[in-house]
């Protein structure tokens, strides 16, 4: 009988579990356009996104914070993406696959997220809850990636130390997160970030398919 190496898997949940990015960018141009604001583009948006919806409209507004007319477009994405976060979201090919065979294994879930925590809450109950109950979002108290703070609280619900468990995520934010939790990494090839950007963000070990993940929870033979 192989070995497992962790005990517990953490995941990123846009651009790692859930293709996001459409739904993503027609809230963002909703609010642009109703403030009468230049759209952005597919590319602009999924450079944009991984430091939570804040950040996402503050680089998609011009001049970001400082336009007067951020907080109305903020306001109209949020309330636009409430409505609208599930009209073209769905899992990456694969991945349901993958969530069964670890929880099959015995693997303990969870997920940690930059996106706002009530809507964190819904995705998982579309999603995931036959498979993990632990999601963390962002929210007042708690700092978000990639500070730790969001991880660590996952680890504690799920009874699991750093040290058995991994991060699986897609972007910069992502590796950056696991490195300052002090936890291993494993990046997606199919999210929002190209093989070079993740590169250049230091990460080193690479998955192209949902399955590859289970080989490496598993001690070498």
């Amino acid at each position: 009988m192989k070995k497992k190496k962790y005990d517990g898997v953490i995941f990123d949940l846009d651009g790692t579990l859930l293709d996001t990015l459409e739904d993503l960018k027609n809230s963002v141009n909703y609010a642009l356009s109703a403030c009468n604001m230049p759209e952005r583009s597919y590319e602009e948006v999924r450079h944009f996104v991984g430091n939570g919806v804040k950040r996402l409209m503050e680089l998609s507004v011009p001049d970001g914070f400082a336009n007067p007319d951020f907080e109305r477009a903020y306001e109209l994405f949020r309330e636009h993406y409430v409505k609208h976060c599930n009209d073209l979201t769905d899992l990456y090919p694969g991945i349901r696959e993958l969530l069964w065979a670890l929880k099959q294994d015995g693997f303990r879930m969870a997920i940690v997220s930059n996106k706002y925590y009530e809507g964190v809450q819904a995705l998982k109950e579309q999603y995931f809850t036959e498979y993990l109950d632990v999601a963390i979002g962002e929210k007042e108290g708690i700092r978000k990636k990639p500070a730790p703070d969001t991880v660590l609280t996952a680890l504690k619900e799920l009874g699991i130390s750093k040290e058995r468990a991994v991060y699986v995520g897609d972007s910069e934010v992502d590796l950056a997160t696991a490195q300052n939790t002090g936890m291993d990494c494993i990046t997606v090839g199919w999210g929002f970030r190209t093989r070079k950007e993740q590169e250049a963000a230091g990460a080193k070990v690479f998955v192209n398919r949902p399955l590859e993940i289970i080989g490496l929870l598993y001690e070498e033979e």
